[in-house]
């Protein structure tokens, strides 16, 4: 127990002794005196603030266009805009209006008579020679003239191309037609066959193929 007492006290005056001596080299140094005067001479600054850099921003510079040498000496071109009036080109009238007016339709039991005289008419024709009946309408005898021919007869009996097809009255005189392969019918010559035997709205024609590119047509009155 004495033993004990003994060592806490050398260890305590041993550290007071170390104390007394960091104190006196302190003092020897005069480093509280130098502390003290750095404090009172320097205060705290504030931290500067960073300077935010503005990006760059190219200057423009106006530099003349380069031009070839042949135009070098020449004035230059002034560009601006120029307002061109809108040029209206007025539609082109082909031929003259259709008059409707006059038009005479015929009745269906006119139509009807027609059709049946047809059927007789062609009972007393050639059998080798294939035939068909084509009633007339408006748009076959006026306006348009254009005449259309059963799709299976054309395909079965006409050649398969555009053609020059002569129409044969039952006087003997020709007309010649221009047959169009891909609409089966007749178009440009039609018009005057259809003119000159004065045919209207409901008759009944029989056209009868006597060669390849010949109908005979009989009118049945």
């Amino acid at each position: 127990m004495v033993a004990a007492k003994r060592k806490v006290s050398s260890y305590e005056e041993i550290r007071l002794r170390r104390l007394e001596e960091n104190k006196n080299r302190l003092e020897a140094l005069n480093l509280p005196n130098l502390a003290q005067a750095l404090r009172n001479s320097s205060p705290l600054k504030p931290s500067p603030i960073k300077r935010v850099k503005k990006p760059r921003t190219p200057e423009k510079e106006v530099v003349a266009v380069r031009r070839s040498g042949r135009v070098a000496n020449k004035p230059t071109p002034v560009y601006k805009e120029v307002v061109f009036d809108r040029v209206v080109i007025p539609r082109r009238c082909i031929g003259k209006p259709r008059d409707l007016s006059n038009r005479v339709y015929a009745s269906e039991e006119a139509r009807a008579e027609a059709i049946e005289r047809a059927e007789k008419a062609v009972s007393g024709l050639e059998p080798e020679y294939p035939n068909f009946i084509k009633t007339m309408l408006q748009s076959h005898v006026s306006g348009g003239f254009w005449l259309g021919l059963p799709v299976h007869f054309c395909k079965t009996n006409l050649l398969r191309r555009d053609e020059v097809m002569t129409l044969i009255d039952e006087e003997g005189e020709e007309y010649e037609t221009i047959y169009l392969a891909r609409k089966t019918g007749l178009s440009g010559g039609w018009k005057g066959f259809s003119v000159a035997h004065k045919l209207g709205d409901g008759d009944a024609l029989i056209f009868q193929l006597i060669r390849p590119s010949a109908f005979k047509v009989i009118e049945t009155l």
